[in-house]
């Protein structure tokens, strides 16, 4: 067997050597030739899978490292029966600090106070339920926007679309990308939403119109942004108007990393026989990035900002990328992975 791997994906090199030759490649160089005698492809977002890429090639299985499958054309894999599998909720816990220590942190900036304020889901799947439970604990009031989950659940769970923009204090989006989500952020998205309202989007970039939040940002209250149309060619001006803007490295923690090699490998694995590896996960072996537990008890906003920022200093990533946004992948290649918190 022959897989191709793209070389950034961590804790992977050496892993399946005993039963395949491996090539690790740039993942956004790996081409149509590379694949043509290759079984398996490992990948991240950054190799689009289409009929140019893998047309005429031996790939049987994608296997990619990520939650998102919007880099994949899922409808001519299943044509050609290509097996495509993701590592579904592998960084939520990372893309929930990011939220929490972003939100406090801007609030802190701007002497924003958040007691009694009503968090704004808009797509309540893996990420967006991290993110709900945190939320609860730390007291917000909570809306939550998921029309799909609403019309199979009990729909008095979920609010509407304009219902959760024109109530929420913060917005905050966690929905994948497709053609009902791409653009949604727009013009009237925006319009709707309260003056001074957060928005926070660690979805994908393309949910967003640029234009129409650089024109709503004089309206609007911080706003953070960890993935942009174009990437890694973002808009200057958006990141001129956000309070924090981050190079897409908000699920980036030491543990969501482990989760979506472990899950990349399990897949292929149990594609291939490889029962060896049935049960891998990367080591765990680094103590200053084991998960930590926080706990909020008779914290004030303050010292609860000062908690979040000390386990995950979000500032420092804004001011890196903003110093130079042109080494936008070099920043996440590069990117020293964090350690997760969690409270209950």
């Amino acid at each position: 067997m022959k897989f191709v791997i793209d070389k950034d994906i961590p804790f992977i090199k050496g892993v399946f050597e005993p039963w395949a030759e491996v090539v690790y490649m740039e993942g956004s160089a790996i081409s149509r030739v590379d694949l043509l005698d290759v079984d398996a492809l490992i990948i991240r977002t950054r190799t689009r899978c289409n009929a140019t890429l893998l047309a005429g090639t031996g790939v049987k299985i994608i296997s990619t490292a990520t939650i998102g499958l919007d880099h994949i054309d899922l409808e001519y894999c299943a044509s050609k029966g290509i097996y495509v599998r993701n590592a579904a909720g592998c960084n939520a816990g990372g893309v929930m600090n990011y939220v929490f220590s972003t939100l406090y942190g801007a609030a802190a900036r701007k002497s924003i106070p958040l007691t009694g304020a009503t968090f704004g889901i808009i797509g309540v799947g893996n990420v967006g339920q991290r993110v709900e439970r945190m939320a609860r604990l730390l007291g917000f009031k909570v809306m939550l926007c998921d029309p799909p989950r609403a019309e199979t659940e009990n729909p008095a769970l979920f609010s509407s679309l304009d219902d959760t923009l024109a109530a929420s204090d913060i917005i905050s989006m966690h929905v994948p990308l497709n053609q009902d989500t791409r653009g949604m952020a727009n013009a009237e998205f925006f319009a709707k939403m309260r003056p001074g309202a957060f928005f926070i989007n660690a979805a994908r970039g393309e949910v967003v119109v640029d234009e129409d939040l650089i024109a709503a940002s004089g309206r609007l209250g911080p706003i953070i942004i960890d993935t942009w149309n174009g990437e890694p060619n973002v808009n200057r001006a958006l990141v001129d108007c956000a309070e924090i803007a981050t190079p897409h490295i908000a699920g980036y923690s030491y543990q969501g990393k482990q989760l979506g090699t472990r899950d990349a490998v399990r897949a292929v694995a149990r594609y291939f026989n490889i029962e060896p590896l049935y049960e891998f996960f990367p080591p765990a072996n680094v103590k200053d990035l084991e998960a930590v537990k926080l706990d909020f008890n008779g914290k004030n906003q303050g010292q609860i900002a000062a908690m979040f920022q000390y386990n995950y200093p979000v500032f420092t990533d804004d001011f890196m990328f903003r110093t130079n946004p042109a080494d936008f992948e070099k920043l996440r290649d590069n990117y020293q992975y964090r350690r997760e918190f969690f409270a209950d």
